[in-house]
């Protein structure tokens, strides 16, 4: 009767278990990595979205009250101007369409810093090129910046939403 010279493999060896340890730390690795570019566009995305229902915003003042088109862009040098016409006080029926237009973007601006993060690098241009004969509509641009944190470099990024309608 021959015995059996060979043993049967029990278990592991340490170098198998390293191997499949290398390999899992890598796919880790990858995946940690994934998640940290998930997250930044996360974070783009919602800062995006936040300006174009912000321009949606200002773009929606500006049809509600056509008559003061061009004082929306006249009021985008500076903040606006804080007339109380939002209000429900007899100075706000008192108010013109262009001093609600200044009103509007007065608390336009305001919520824009607000809204978006590094409040003071925003800002916000309102463009107004009116109608030439024999056309009958404006065209307006609306454009908003701000400024970003990348996280790839630690610096700011600047990132910028604009929109150009016919009204």
């Amino acid at each position: 009767m021959q015995m059996n010279t060979i043993k049967k493999q029990q278990g592991f060896s340490l170098i198998e278990a390293l191997v499949a340890f290398l390999i899992l730390s890598v796919g880790m690795l990858g995946i940690a990595s994934l998640q940290t570019m998930s997250l930044k566009s996360g974070h783009t995305a919602a800062m995006r979205t936040v300006a174009v229902m912000k321009v949606e915003e200002i773009l929606e003042s500006m049809r509600s009250n056509p008559t003061a088109l061009l004082s929306y862009s006249a009021g985008t040098a500076d903040m606006g101007v804080d007339n109380g016409c939002s209000q429900t006080t007899v100075a706000a029926a008192n108010c013109t369409p262009a001093q609600m237009a200044l009103d509007e973007l007065f608390r336009w601006k305001n919520s824009l810093i607000e809204a978006l993060p590094n409040n003071a690098a925003t800002t916000a241009s309102v463009i107004i090129t009116p109608a030439v004969p024999p056309q009958t509509l404006s065209l307006i641009v609306v454009t908003v910046n701000w400024n970003e944190r990348d996280i790839e470099t630690g610096t700011a990024a600047a990132m910028n939403y604009s929109v150009a309608v016919q009204m």
